[in-house]
């Protein structure tokens, strides 16, 4: 199973990473969003851990520019945003 890892904060992401070589996945790991988006462009992926509030294409633009492509695997949100109207815009955003 091939996940990419989107985060611009390196501690984040590799342990990530290591979280999910430890279970035989193939990391695709990056800390900007346009190495991201050239990987979605090249690479056939089977899940997505985004960074909400990464500079560049944010994981909300990320997410929508995946489905826009017609990819279809499961996609999680990391972010650090507590408010309701955080909580309410993510759920909103049109990923599906």
């Amino acid at each position: 199973m091939n996940i990419l890892v989107l985060d611009d904060e390196k501690e984040i992401a590799d342990l990530i990473e290591l979280y999910m070589k430890n279970e035989d996945y193939q990391v695709f790991k990056f800390y900007d969003s346009q190495s991201a988006i050239d990987c979605i462009n090249t690479q056939k992926l089977d899940f997505a851990i985004l960074d909400v509030m990464i500079k560049g294409v944010n994981g909300f633009e990320m997410c929508k520019y995946i489905r826009e492509k017609g990819l279809n695997f499961p996609i999680i949100m990391l972010t650090a945003k507590i408010a309701d109207k955080d909580k309410i815009e993510g759920l909103s955003v049109r990923c599906r």
